[in-house]
């Protein structure tokens, strides 16, 4: 595929939001492509290979061009070229080179991103303008003879005659030396071809290939892009999750949750991470599946890769429901899950956690170590916080992991059915949570580095009503700590569960600001210094501005 129509598509969107300006966006094409040729330097790429690149890191792009000259020049020439404000370009180069670089690796998967975007230079180098010669590195772009310059054009811009010093011969030969550069690249990869029938890179669909299939191509060894659905008694959103390569797949789903769902969409939780596809094959049919499934009662659906794979307590309404979804998404594979069986769902776990534990390589990111450890299925005995003897051995190794990764800190969640009461269950949630821990310290992990939670039956993944439901509800969870700190520990909990309060009148302790289930307080009125009563809003207890003076409120009576 054409890695600059695959970031145009994915990242531009992210970048300019609801602007639509054609200048803004073929200048992101054009710095796309400088973008991509200096990345395939590999000394500027091992800079920064071993950081975790923040998506929303705006200061990326001056670390990819460290001299400052450069980047005024990329940014004065890209918004000279596309009649863009020079400021404004800064802008959106910042924003965009981040995104650019985790859609890069996303492609790139296992092969190391300079050589896979060097075997790849074809389907960028025509983007490259003239002038980028001077902010590259000499001598990077395969193919181009020592002082050649490439095409100053982009792909969806008309040809644009630049005033050279050397004159209008000079400019008329350009497109000739072109054609020549060209000529030569196409016999050497023909050359290639015939000595080394076995491709040596990430393998790169044409863009009739990209067409026919309406999926971009993705690294085989990243996951599937999943999303995980159950419905309640009264058909409502009862658990969601996705996984997701890229913000535009997760705002498409988003879009299609809230359209079937209304707000309870918002509670749905998403793991968005360049471990994923960024194409759902469903994603365009959402509209049609989501409602089959809304109407079926304690229903449950996964959507991975080609494959939807639903259950129901009703047989009847599961046959219907496999049969609506097949017609509605014709081009998947639509299947009723069967028969919980307990013990390979264990052993499937662990190996699938266990080969996930032994590709993260030197170095890891914390995020694919908790994905990882997350995997596996921990099948705690009845109403025991006893850790079973199959995970031990896994365990074992993430400790080796995490002693790697000093700066790591995980926080362990566990997680019920809903088949005792809720306060049994959140007890039992913890109890399993500190087991783990116990565990995991015992065998040299740092105390400091592990926090617990026990969420009990408030954060199901699936129905409640059906074997594997409940089976799935039952686990233990991984989530880095500093990703999740500031937002009540990455879990979604109701309104009306958690507010912590600050208001000693408030008879349920429940909610942030005063309202109707508090005593003697003006709902409509804000009260951050803890007395509702206090007219002014000024101190922490009633004084000679509160009418509450004199009274046993007031220590300041006598004063």
């Amino acid at each position: 595929m054409d890695i600059i129509s695959h970031l145009t598509r994915t990242v531009s969107p992210a970048v300019l939001g609801d602007d639509r300006n054609p200048a803004k966006k073929n200048l992101l094409e054009q710095f796309y492509a400088i973008f991509a040729a200096r990345l395939a330097d590999n000394d500027t790429y091992n800079r920064f290979a071993n950081e975790n690149i923040a998506r929303d890191d705006q200061g990326f792009y001056d670390r990819v061009w460290t001299d400052g000259a450069h980047r005024d020049q990329i940014a004065r020439e890209l918004a000279g070229k596309h009649n863009v404000d020079a400021t404004a370009a800064r802008g959106l180069i910042a924003m965009a080179a981040p995104l650019a670089y985790h859609e890069i690796k996303s492609l790139a998967g296992t092969t190391p991103v300079p050589q896979f975007l060097n075997d790849n230079l074809a389907s960028y180098q025509h983007h490259i303008p003239v002038w980028a010669s001077t902010v590259l590195p000499a001598g990077m772009i395969a193919g181009a003879p020592a002082g050649a310059r490439l095409s100053d054009t982009v792909s969806t811009d008309p040809i644009r005659r630049e005033e050279e010093e050397k004159g209008s011969f000079m400019k008329a030969l350009l497109p000739i030396i072109g054609l020549i550069i060209l000529g030569a690249l196409a016999w050497a990869l023909l050359r290639g071809c015939q000595d080394n029938p076995e491709p040596v890179g990430t393998p790169v669909a044409t863009e009739q290939q990209a067409a026919n299939d309406g999926q971009a191509v993705v690294a085989a060894d990243i996951e599937p892009a999943s999303l995980r659905i159950a419905t309640g008694e009264n058909s409502e959103l009862y658990a969601c999750r996705m996984n997701v390569g890229n913000e535009t797949l997760q705002s498409n789903v988003m879009d299609a949750l809230t359209a079937t769902f209304g707000d309870e969409a918002n509670n749905c939780r998403a793991d968005v991470d360049d471990n994923f596809s960024i194409d759902m094959p469903a994603a365009a049919q959402l509209a049609s599946i989501l409602p089959i499934v809304k109407n079926v009662p304690n229903a449950s659906m996964l959507i991975k890769g080609d494959t939807i794979t639903v259950n129901a307590p009703d047989a009847a309404a599961l046959d219907k429901m496999v049969a609506d979804l097949q017609a509605a998404a014709p081009a998947m594979t639509v299947k009723a899950e069967g028969p919980l069986d307990e013990q390979s769902e264990i052993d499937n776990s662990l190996t699938a956690s266990q080969a996930a534990m032994d590709n993260l390589g030197q170095d890891p990111d914390p995020r694919d170590v908790a994905r990882a450890l997350s995997l596996q299925v921990v099948n705690f005995e009845v109403d025991k916080a006893v850790i079973p003897e199959v995970n031990k051995p896994l365990l074992n190794n993430t400790v080796k992991i995490m002693q790697q990764v000093p700066n790591m800190k995980l926080m362990i969640i566990g997680h019920t059915d809903k088949t005792a009461d809720a306060a049994y269950n959140m007890k039992l949630s913890q109890e399993r949570a500190q087991a783990m821990k116990d565990y995991l310290v015992a065998q040299g992990a740092d105390p400091s580095k592990l926090m617990i939670k026990g969420m009990g039956e408030t954060d199901p993944i699936a129905d409640n009503a059906t074997d594997q439901g409940r089976f799935r509800n039952r686990r233990i969870e991984f989530v880095v700590y500093d990703e999740t700190a500031n937002a009540n520990d990455g879990m979604v909990i109701s309104k009306s569960a958690l507010d912590p309060d600050l208001n000693p009148l408030d008879s349920d302790n429940d909610d942030l600001m005063p309202d109707a289930d508090d005593r003697g307080v003006n709902t409509t009125m804000p009260n951050p210094d803890l007395n509702p009563l206090d007219r002014n809003n000024d101190d922490l207890l009633p004084d000679s501005d509160d009418p509450s003076r004199g009274t046993a409120l007031d220590p300041k009576a006598n004063n």
